[in-house]
């Protein structure tokens, strides 16, 4: 099945990441394109809950990270031996799905290793040198007969698995047997396989070799059968003739000994670029994916690293990877909707890239509508409303356009609700200073900016008058301070804009240089805050601000 492309806003989502997202996967589904999910990578806040909750919207799926993993690669279709299997199985398996290697396991699917082609070469490959090894088998007598599909005239504990050699009786009568003493091989240990050679037969019994084998489906006569019997020589006809014969014996060996057990296993959440730095230097066929008690789940190779990650993102609100859920930088992302500065990072194709000099990204969405001929449905119509008026502070923030002002009707007498009822309802709908901890304060609305050398974040919150900052100002500050400080940016600020009066409070932590040339004035001669009049959008007002800012420092770190 093929992965979903996810519509997702920036890290530490307001409104309008919120309600941009649902809305263009409202719009996609519209269309006819199909395979788009609405997803956050951040927690809602209670005005984002009024909005989806008066419009009766479920919040997006939550993905947490989209950094590619082990899973993302993996087969889960994986073809498999057991520890008690012998080369013949495993061999059958490897020619039947044309495969290079098997991953072994026990009876309840815990992972004892793998064993490969070139493994099972080595041990069938003729080393002339060794002649020991040419003919060892370490089998039981019941898998030779499985291998053979032999008929069975009698046996002798023929379940036991046991070091065996195999030897062809094509030699004269006068000779047989020599070899028991040139490569010190007991008769007891001996495979014997032959024609319709009477003497040979006879002669390997009465010398109480282990296994005889008659080839070529010739029947045996009734007296070498006795003599087998009475001398507890395990006796069977094999229908292939010798040579073959003695080959397939050889895949009757138990595989366990030919097992690599010093594998390396993953689990299936691990990161990839992870992965790639473990097995740089491994040349083992296949990697084993185990849950926590070792049992297989799936298998993955050297070259499904190379195959490009499934994982598509649109981004909505947005175009810095470092607003981005993490791992945007690693996967596919196929389109960007947004109204801010640029920040984008590179992409390998070329993609869809709207960015708007406009109030919100839910009023792009709304224009995209409109193009189409389409309407949306009410509760999606609502839900754009909720991120524009939130965005533009219904339509009174400097971020607010023309065309701004032209949608929201619109959308209202689709919605079925007035544009002033729903702010009340959205700017009322609970304070972030008031129901979060300070901590949370400072990350319910944060974003990462970097210029040259120097890493910020800057927070906003929007409140209806001050006074329930003010009651909790030393602790957010406090705050502020700890995640400058976790986070190592040169310095961290918040923004608290008071809706009614469009006035904000600005507070700032970390370095002392970059604060010292803030040029608004400080609120009461308190340490760090800053009066900041009819200052109330991050994106239009403040950004630019700290951007030439910093530039001015640069230029005079310069001089």
């Amino acid at each position: 099945m093929q992965s979903p492309t996810y519509i997702i806003g920036h890290k530490n989502p307001d409104a309008d990441a919120i309600c941009s997202a649902i809305a263009y996967a409202a719009f996609k589904e519209a269309i006819g394109e199909e395979g788009f999910v609405a997803a956050r990578c951040g927690n809602s806040n209670a005005r984002i809950d009024a909005i989806l909750t008066k419009f009766k919207t479920p919040l997006p799926q939550f993905v947490g990270d989209v950094i590619p993993r082990v899973e993302d690669i993996m087969r889960t279709k994986v073809r498999k031996t057991h520890i008690g299997a012998t080369c013949s199985e495993a061999l059958e398996l490897i020619d039947t799905y044309d495969i290079r290697s098997l991953p072994v396991v026990d009876k309840d699917d815990h992972v004892e290793g793998v064993v490969s082609v070139f493994d099972l070469g080595e041990f069938f490959i003729p080393k002339p040198n060794e002649p020991r090894k040419m003919r060892h088998v370490f089998a039981s007598i019941d898998n030779i007969v499985k291998a053979l599909e032999a008929d069975v005239v009698t046996l002798s504990n023929s379940d036991r698995v046991e070091d065996l050699y195999v030897r062809i009786g094509a030699m004269d009568f006068r000779s047989f047997g020599r070899f028991t003493e040139t490569e010190d091989i007991k008769p007891e240990q001996s495979i014997i396989v032959v024609g319709d050679r009477y003497d040979i037969q006879q002669r390997s019994i009465q010398s109480g070799v282990r296994l005889l084998v008659v080839t070529g489906g010739l029947e045996v006569e009734s007296d070498v059968i006795e003599m087998a019997k009475s001398k507890g020589t395990c006796l069977i006809v094999s229908k292939f003739d010798s040579a073959t014969t003695s080959w397939i014996i050889r895949t009757a060996t138990d595989l366990a000994p030919l097992v690599d057990r010093e594998v390396s296993t993953f689990n299936r959440e691990e990161k990839l670029s992870s992965v790639r730095r473990r097995i740089a230097q491994s040349n083992a066929p296949i990697f084993c994916v185990v849950d926590e008690n070792r049992r297989l789940e799936g298998i993955f190779t050297k070259t499904d690293l190379l195959k490009p990650v499934q994982t598509s993102l649109v981004l909505v609100d947005h175009n810095e990877l470092g607003q981005a859920v993490n791992g945007a930088g690693e996967v596919n992302i196929t389109e960007i909707v947004d109204h801010h500065r640029l920040g984008n990072p590179p992409t390998s194709q070329p993609i869809f890239f709207r960015n708007e000099i406009i109030g919100s990204t839910c009023s792009i969405i709304a224009e995209l509508y409109r193009a189409r001929g389409l309407e949306p449905s009410p509760q999606i119509a609502g839900v754009l409303m909720g991120g524009i008026i939130s965005d533009t502070l219904n339509l009174k923030g400097p971020t607010t356009t023309d065309r701004d002002r032209y949608l929201l009707p619109w959308l209202a007498g689709i919605a079925g609700v007035e544009a002033d009822t729903l702010a009340d309802e959205i700017f009322s709908a609970g304070s972030i200073v008031v129901s979060e901890t300070p901590d949370r304060v400072i990350i319910a609305d944060c974003k990462h900016y970097e210029q040259g050398d120097i890493a910020y974040s800057v927070s906003q919150v929007e409140e209806l008058g001050f006074n329930n900052f003010w009651n909790k100002a030393e602790q957010i500050q406090d705050a502020l301070t700890a995640y400058q400080k976790e986070k190592g940016l040169t310095f961290s600020a918040l923004l608290v804009t008071d809706i009614n009066t469009q006035n904000s409070l600005l507070l700032v932590e970390g370095d002392e240089t970059c604060i010292e040339q803030i040029s608004f004035s400080p609120y009461n001669s308190k340490h760090n805050i800053f009066e900041l009049p009819g200052i109330v959008s991050r994106k239009k007002q403040l950004i630019p601000y700290f951007t030439s800012l910093l530039r001015n420092i640069a230029v005079m770190a310069k001089s």
